[in-house]
């Protein structure tokens, strides 16, 4: 028996705010969508064009308010093939979040307030 990663999933409270967050932060492009015919949700993937692992953001009809995220600390992560520039361009957008300079890592915060790690590429 053998698995393999297809995606993640994250619920988001503004669709059109976290498309843009994905594209301009980690260049995330959407991949596929897919709307309920009563227009009850929307997902949408966002690939990396780099390896088959998706990103699939969920849209619920009448979220009103933010999502509980809890205390758990799952989060996403991402290499970068230049983290000077990567982090000089978060901190332009003000979403870096969280930084451990002795591990060499950082965090950005979505709109949503998911958080992803940022680390340097292999």
């Amino acid at each position: 028996m053998k698995f393999t990663f297809a995606h993640n999933n994250i619920n988001v409270r503004d669709l059109e705010k976290s498309l843009a967050f994905y594209r301009d932060a980690l260049n995330l492009k959407e991949i596929d969508r897919r709307e309920a015919e009563d227009g009850s949700f929307v997902l949408v993937y966002l690939g990396d064009g780099a390896t088959a692992h998706q990103l699939e953001l969920t849209w619920l009809e009448g979220m009103d308010r933010p999502y509980d995220l809890g205390d758990n600390e799952i989060h996403l992560a991402f290499y970068t093939d230049d983290m000077e520039a990567s982090r000089k361009k978060h901190r332009e957008m003000g979403c870096v979040c969280f930084e451990n300079e002795k591990m060499g890592i950082y965090f950005i915060e979505d709109p949503d307030g998911y958080w992803t790690e940022i680390i340097p590429g292999r």
